[in-house]
């Protein structure tokens, strides 16, 4: 059974049809769903889907697009959010140098911040970072001790790869491995440890080969997950055995199959 770690089926894409993509999700064998917030807004939301549906887990965190709306109050009611049975995860945080939505000084501050609520309430972080690889890295190194998570719908180098894990953090691989330009994903789809790989969808974005450019879903993780099982000679079984028992392991959670 398949987990996918990271999706947001919050989103208003999946207004008319939000019950059906979860059975399709059951139907494709995925046991379980991390929601994940980019905003108080959708962290609200992401709590309620995981009260809707019991394969539904959720993150709450502000993205980088939206830290410069972030307010003091706001980390206060993220740590009281995490004692919450089904939150698991302060996340999506991080950079994200490609939009700069909010100012780049701005996103650190914030990240830095989440980051130390991540560490006193004890959970790990889901970490976005687009065309920040050096100063996610730095900031890692510097302000995470003590932490751990994962680099989500990881673009960054192998060697990034292989430094976020010796730092203790996962490396997460969505549908821009199934790419077929996508030669630098594919080597580190072949290098990561397997016991520090996750798959992702992204969801409605990223959406895999061959359905990309149309709305994704938690179900096309199975896509991502026969890629990188090909790639690494291996059977999808055993690639989804462990990819799950890692996301048991790094969000401290059971996975149940009934919605």
């Amino acid at each position: 059974m398949l987990f996918d770690s990271h999706a947001h089926i919050d989103d208003e894409k999946y207004t008319d049809d939000q019950a059906a993509v979860i059975e399709r999700a059951v139907s494709n064998g995925i046991s379980g769903i991390i929601n994940v917030g980019t905003c108080m807004e959708s962290s609200r939301q992401s709590i309620a889907l995981s009260q809707k549906y019991a394969m539904v887990y959720a993150a709450v965190g502000i993205h980088p697009h939206d830290a410069k709306d972030a307010r003091r109050e706001d980390y206060e009611q993220l740590a009281a959010w995490t004692e919450l049975d089904k939150v698991v995860a302060i996340g999506e945080i991080g950079l994200d140098y490609y939009y700069d939505f909010s100012p780049r000084e701005t996103q650190e501050a914030v990240f830095v911040r989440q980051l130390d609520v991540a560490r006193q309430c004890h959970k790990p972080v889901i970490i976005h970072d687009r065309d920040a690889h050096q100063d996610t890295l730095h900031i890692l190194k510097h302000e995470g001790k003590g932490v751990q998570g994962v680099l989500h719908c990881f673009s960054g180098s192998l060697e990034m790869a292989r430094e976020v894990i010796k730092l203790g953090f996962y490396v997460s691989l969505g549908g821009p491995v199934t790419f077929t330009n996508a030669a630098k994903l594919k080597e580190i789809a072949c290098q990561v440890p397997l016991e520090r790989l996750l798959v992702e969808t992204d969801s409605p974005y990223l959406t895999p080969h061959p359905y990309r450019g149309k709305r994704n879903e938690p179900a096309h993780v199975r896509l991502v997950a026969e890629c990188i099982a090909e790639l690494r000679g291996m059977e999808l079984a055993e690639l989804a055995r462990v990819t799950s028992d890692n996301v048991r392991r790094l969000f401290a959670i059971g996975i149940g199959s009934m919605m």
